[in-house]
Order: C-alpha cells, then sequence, then structure tokens
C-alpha cells in the first residue's frame, strides 16, 4: 500500500520532467500539463494577465528556446575536438535564460525562489522580460518577429542591432513568427 502511494504522487512529477509530445501543438500541450500539481495553461493565462504579452508568444518563445525540456542546457564545447568542456553560455531551463538575467528578474520582481526548471516561474520571467523590451525598445507585445529578435539578441544588442549582422537571427524570428501564428490558431478552437 506505502509503495502505490509513492508511486501515485511521483508519477505527477515525472511526467513534468519529461516535454510534451505535440510540441507543435498548442492546444495538446495544455491537454497533456493539465493536472492537480501543475497547470501550463493557467500559469500562461496568468503571465499574459500579468505582463500583457499574448500566450502564443511566450509559448513559442519555450518551444524556440527550450523545446519544452526544464533542463535544457547549450551544448558542450570539446577540448582537442572529443573531450567535453565548457557550455557557449549559463542558459538554463525552459525560458534558457541566462545566470544574470535571471538573477536581474529575482531581483526586480521580488520572486527569489523562482526556478528555470518550473514552467510558471520561466514562463513568468518571458513575460516580464518581453515586457522589458515592450519598455525599453517600444516593442508592441504582439510583435512576434522583434520580440525574438530582441529576446535573442538582448535588450541592448537589439537596441544596436547586433541582429541585422547575425542571419541566424532572422531566421530564428521568421520561424518564431511562424511558430506563434500556429499556437494563436489552435488556441482558437481548443477549449
Amino acid at each position: 500500500m506505502r509503495s502505490v502511494l509513492i508511486v501515485a504522487l511521483l508519477l505527477p512529477l515525472a511526467a513534468c520532467a519529461s516535454p510534451p509530445s505535440q510540441t507543435r501543438n498548442a492546444c495538446a500541450i495544455f491537454e497533456q500539463r493539465d493536472g492537480l500539481f501543475n497547470n501550463w495553461r493557467r500559469a500562461a493565462e496568468k503571465t499574459e494577465r500579468e505582463y500583457g504579452v499574448p500566450v502564443p508568444v511566450l509559448m513559442a518563445t519555450i518551444y524556440t528556446e527550450s523545446g519544452f525540456r526544464g533542463r535544457a542546457r547549450p551544448p558542450r564545447t570539446k577540448l582537442l575536438g572529443f573531450i567535453p568542456w565548457t557550455r557557449k553560455s549559463s542558459a538554463f531551463g525552459y525560458s534558457q535564460a541566462l545566470d544574470g538575467t535571471w538573477a536581474q528578474y529575482q531581483r526586480e520582481t521580488g520572486r527569489g525562489g523562482a526556478r528555470r526548471t518550473d514552467f510558471a516561474d520561466a514562463v513568468r520571467f518571458i513575460g516580464w522580460y518581453h515586457q522589458q523590451s515592450h519598455i525599453k525598445n517600444g516593442i508592441e507585445y504582439n510583435d512576434s518577429y522583434q520580440l525574438y529578435l530582441a529576446y535573442h539578441s538582448g535588450q541592448d544588442g537589439y537596441a544596436r542591432g547586433a541582429w541585422r549582422k547575425r542571419p541566424e537571427a532572422t531566421q530564428g524570428a521568421r520561424r518564431f513568427t511562424e511558430i506563434t501564428n500556429n499556437y494563436a490558431r489552435q488556441l482558437q478552437s481548443c477549449d
């Protein structure tokens, strides 16, 4: 009886550790993560109300940055071509937030206990970051192309136009916009 109880308590946590199986379908993502301990849709909608960033933009950011993997990290560089070495950046979690940016978010919002591996915390960070793009760079909340460029290049890099010299940034922004638009269409039809 005791082992059944332990399994019943750990099963929802194990389900949260792996990404949803249908990451290109917003309705399916929310269906898979709508449970007693975890409700991604509620977290995303709460963030939209708090920061003004549409749910499809929030979800497309997570899809693009981490593929909905809560412990995602950049790949390691290789020493001598084969020995795993350091990572290219400190990006981590659903949002792929850098250490310094995450610490700034925690300080400015008073959310010192927020974790990058927690979906609700990560989606709230993304809403905050996109709001900073709106405040600092005048990007509208529904301009997914420009929001992506600011997320990818950082606020100062975006303001300097650093992304103009990086074709991967503009290609990523086009892909991000497509994903955002797909999520928006899907979310209109799911309950």
